[in-house]
This record gives C-alpha cells, structure tokens and sequence, in this order.
C-alpha cells in the first residue's frame, strides 16, 4: 500500500473534500511495531470542528429527504468499496493498530456487514398508527432523525467500531462528524471518509476531525450536535456525559469492561483453556469484552491453570507483519507501562506469576496470574494487556457473586456441560451481554451490544436496537378538518 501518497496525507474531511486543518497541524502515524512514521494525519482543532458542524447540518436536511433506496445504495457501494480494497485495510490496520492479519480480516469483515445491515434497516417501518378519543384525527407515532451525531472511536477496533455507529446513523437519515483516536486517525477515520469519497457519498455527510482532547470537547460542546457517541474509557465517559447532561444533549456510552469468564467444575478442560486464551489474549487483551477475571472451580483449577498457561507459552509474540506471529505489540508505552504496573502491584500483594509477565517493549507475553484476591486492582480494574488472573471458588453461589462484585457490567461467559445450570447461572449476571460455551469476545450487526452500570449509558448497538439510538419518536396528527375550540 502506497501510503506515503494518498490524497489524504495532512489532512481533515470536511463537506466531501480532504484539506489542510485550520491549524495545518499533523499526526505522526506510526507503525506500532517498528515505530516508523508511515503517514501523517491532519491535526484538527475546534475551528475545524465548527466549520464540520455548520456544513453537516446543511447536508443532513437533505440526506433525510432523501428515500430509503438512496440512502441504502450508498451504504451498499461503500461496502463494494471496502470489500475492493481489503488487502490496503488489511494492511493499514496491521501497521495502524499493532494486530495480526485475523484480527484486520475480522474487522474488514464486521465492518462490511454493519454497513449491509445499516442499508437494510434504511426500509424498516419507522412509524405506527395509534388509538384516538378523536374520532376525525388520525394519530400517528414516526421516528425522526436525531439530526447530527457527534461520534468519537477508539483505537482498538477502529474501523468496525466507527462503521457501527456511522452506518446505521446515516441509513436512518442523520448526518455525521467523527473524531477518530490520535492513535488510529486513518483507519478510524481518514481511510473511512476515503470509502465514502469513492462511493459517491453526498458532501457533508460525513465528516472526520482527527484531533486530540480539545476537539473531542468541542464536538461535545457544540450546540449544533443533536447527539454524542462515544466509545472508550469509563473515566471519559464520565466527563462527557456529565457535559453532555448539562446542555440536555442525548448521549450513548459504550464504555469499559471487567468482565468474568466462569468456569464450572463440569466443563471440558480442553474446550475451557481455549476458550479461556482467546478470551484474554487476543490482540493483546486490549478490547472492551477481553476476559479480565477467569473465576474457575476448585475442582478443576489446577489442571485449568495448567492448560491455560501451555496455551499462553505456545503463542508467538512480535511483528505482526509475520504471518506466524498470534500477539503483536502493545498499543503504546503508556498501555504497557500500566499492564506492568498492575502486575507488579498484584505480586507484592501475594499473587503469582504461572507463566509470562515479561517481554521486550514494545511486547508484553500473554501472562497467568493466580492467588489473586478479590480485592487486588489486578481483579478490580479493567486491564488491557493480556493478562489472565484467576480466582478459585468452592461452588455456583460463589462464582456468580464473585461474577457480580463488580462496577462494570458489560459481558460475562459460563463453561460448563450442563446447559440447563449455565443459564441458571447466566440469568443471574449483572451484565448487558451473557454467553454460554463460548468467549467473551462476541459481536453480530444484527445484535444488541452495550452493558450496564460503568460500562455503558444510552442503548444498544446493532440490528433494530438502532432505531432506538439514532431516531426520535414523533406524535403527528392530522384531523379530517380544522378542529373547533371556545376561544
């Protein structure tokens, strides 16, 4: 891939064009292995913000006119676009965000069919017909647009988490201004904005400000913004919603995540440590719906903590360039300097290190902890490294509310062969997202996705969860013929 030529070197997309920000200020984007600059993003500030706010609102007035069939065609060329163009993603998202070449196909992938279930729900019915004590009114509930969103991604999955967002906002008739991570402003915006470019999207619909905190404060500031999405931290999502509270704007969070891996003394052990190692480690434990706490009974803690650490020992660490490597490297020496410090906290406090705790920065060995007590950070805080502490408990009663002894509530998972006592368990968790027999790590466009308590605030993602976030309910009634009142 050619990036040191793309058209969108240095620069923000604003009103359907790539130029230079207010500031003509950039972002090194750096290769997170190598550490190479291999392109330079434009560095928005709040001017440029305005300027994407004042020509979005004038685009979406006639987006929303337009028909479904419109709307949905766009979407659907975008994902043709994509689909042509896998192989520059595949390696942009390699270089951009540190992952191996299944987790860049995955996302490629995701994020073809949030726009395919986006232009789909484009025709869904939006209205109903409701009773009347009138007997000449016809009263009608409709779904609007919200008008225009505001939406600020991570860095972890940058292009299926901002397609999330934007593809159904769009399909439902609302315009859009996304600030992507400063860590991944080209995969998580730049590149996206170049999809819509080439598919022929109408100008200001879509807009991308790569930027840093003060652009983000501005996108939630500005009046002009009907609606904030953001995913990231708990302690952001804090601030934001308590700006966005404070000027009665509606906002959706999708936020952290602590989330629980059980695993009951029936379950296969074989099945149970996979399960378990692709839970925490992959891509290097740095999502949202990593498994931060394996909670295992007695009975089979032993032999599961053995075959969890082999797992871990058999995976390469490096260059996520080479096909044979399963765990890049960390997103930056921020990440990684906090995943240690955790551990060597949780060590002093009594825990211990099975296997890994180590490597060469930027790297960090996926890592099994056990003697971990439920009071330990390492047990209490979301991690973000690839690391596997484990806690052993005497019974169900025990693992659901060691499960439930949390702030979080986004995704926990159950192992176990009896289905009928994993949805007993599963029925109890205090989260927004419950699997039996299978990872934390789930997501479908057709899904509802979001948690409860620290880890989120608003709706839900995907499939007709959407209609909820991006719309707004609408009483219309028209009367056979003016209506006579006494004054």
């Amino acid at each position: 891939m050619t990036i040191q030529n793309q058209h969108w070197q240095q620069s923000v997309f604003v009103n359907g064009e790539f130029r230079q920000p207010a500031g003509k200020a950039g972002i090194d984007v750096r290769d997170k292995a190598s550490g190479e600059v291999f392109a330079i993003a434009g560095l928005a500030d709040p001017s440029d913000v305005d300027e994407a706010v004042e020509t979005a609102v004038v685009a979406q007035r006639d987006w929303a006119r337009r028909t479904y069939a419109e709307r949905a065609d766009v979407l659907r060329t975008v994902a043709a676009v994509l689909t042509d163009r896998a192989p520059d993603f595949r390696e942009l998202l390699i270089r951009e965000t540190g992952c191996i070449a299944g987790k860049a196909d995955y996302e490629i992938s995701a994020a073809s069919s949030e726009l395919m279930a986006a232009a789909s729900l484009a025709s869904r019915p939006v209205g109903e017909v409701l009773a009347s004590n009138h007997a000449d009114r016809l009263s009608l509930s409709e779904r609007i647009p919200v008008g225009l969103v505001g939406v600020i991604t991570p860095w972890n999955f940058p292009l299926v988490l901002g397609m999330r967002v934007i593809a159904p906002a769009l399909a439902l008739g609302n315009a859009v201004v996304l600030k992507p991570s400063p860590e991944t402003p080209i995969s998580g915006g730049l590149a996206i904005a170049d999809l819509f470019a080439e598919a022929g999207a109408p100008a200001g619909i879509l807009n991308v400000v790569p930027g840093e905190e003060k652009v983000g404060r501005r996108l939630v500031e500005h009046p002009g913004i009907s609606m904030i999405h953001f995913t990231g931290s708990t302690k952001v999502g804090r601030e934001i919603a308590a700006t966005a509270g404070g000027l009665l704007k509606k906002v959706s969070l999708e936020l952290g995540g602590n989330n629980a891996l059980i695993v009951l003394d029936d379950a296969d052990l074989e099945q149970a440590t996979m399960i378990g190692a692709w839970s925490s480690f992959h891509y290097q434990g740095q999502t949202c719906i990593t498994a931060g706490r394996h909670i295992v009974q007695r009975d089979i803690a032993e032999e599961y903590v053995a075959g969890l650490s082999a797992r871990a020992e058999a995976i390469t660490v490096g260059d996520p360039l080479d096909a044979t490597v399963g765990l890049g490297p960390m997103i930056n020496t921020r990440q990684r300097a906090r995943a240690h410090e955790l551990l060597v906290e949780a060590v002093a406090e009594g825990a211990r290190i099975v296997t890994g705790g180590s490597g060469t920065a930027p790297y960090f060995r996926p890592t099994v902890v056990v003697d971990v007590t439920p009071r330990m950070r390492l047990w209490t805080e979301e991690i973000f490294a690839p690391i596997a502490p484990v806690l052993v408990v005497d019974d169900d009663a025990e693992a659901l509310q060691v499960a439930n002894d949390t702030s979080y509530g986004l995704v926990d998972s159950v192992l176990t062969a009896d289905l009928g006592r994993g949805l007993a368990i599963a029925r109890e968790l205090s989260a927004g997202m419950v699997h039996i027999n299978d990872a934390t790590p789930q997501d479908e466009a057709s899904a509802p996705f979001g948690g409860t308590g620290q880890s989120g605030l608003g709706g839900r993602a995907g499939g007709d969860s959407n209609l909820d976030e991006f719309t707004e309910r609408r009483w219309l009634t028209v009367a056979g013929s003016p209506v006579h009142y006494p004054y």
